[in-house]
């Protein structure tokens, strides 16, 4: 994206299907200004941090809207932990076990020769993989 204003957010909101209401905005804001990959928690704490005053089930249920609406993609990079990422371009991810920082890998780095045969009655709809990091022993 290039400026991030409330009038490109709201433009990219209603592009997507999305009512831009005043709380979708800040957490949209929140998301996209940084381009990082946020916790729901993360975004939460950003998007009060300047005075909204927005609940967590608002954020959990804007999030979903938001991933229903192709706006964002979700990576789960363990059981515990969900990310979301503004970046819905194809694209992989480098994830640090210790600092919990999630990085971007373009896809053309990466290289998937063969796949195995899909199950009956399925279509191929993507791959996704998370390559997950640590500090080297010294």
């Amino acid at each position: 994206m290039k400026r991030i204003d409330t009038h490109t957010i709201t433009g990219l909101l209603r592009k997507h299907g999305i009512c831009p209401t005043s709380q979708r905005v800040k957490i949209a804001m929140a998301l996209f200004s940084s381009m990082t990959h946020p916790s729901a928690d993360q975004l939460l704490g950003a998007v009060n941090s300047r005075k909204a005053e927005v609940s967590k089930a608002t954020v959990y249920n804007t999030l979903n809207l938001f991933l229903e609406k192709g706006l964002v993609r979700e990576v789960i990079v363990d059981p515990s932990k969900v990310l979301y990422d503004p970046n819905t371009s194809d694209h992989h991810h480098f994830y640090d076990i210790v600092t919990g920082e999630l990085s971007d890998i373009d896809a053309s780095k990466v290289s998937i020769p063969v796949l195995p045969p899909l199950p009956g009655n399925r279509i191929f709809d993507g791959v996704d993989i998370i390559i997950r990091t640590r500090p080297a022993a010294a």
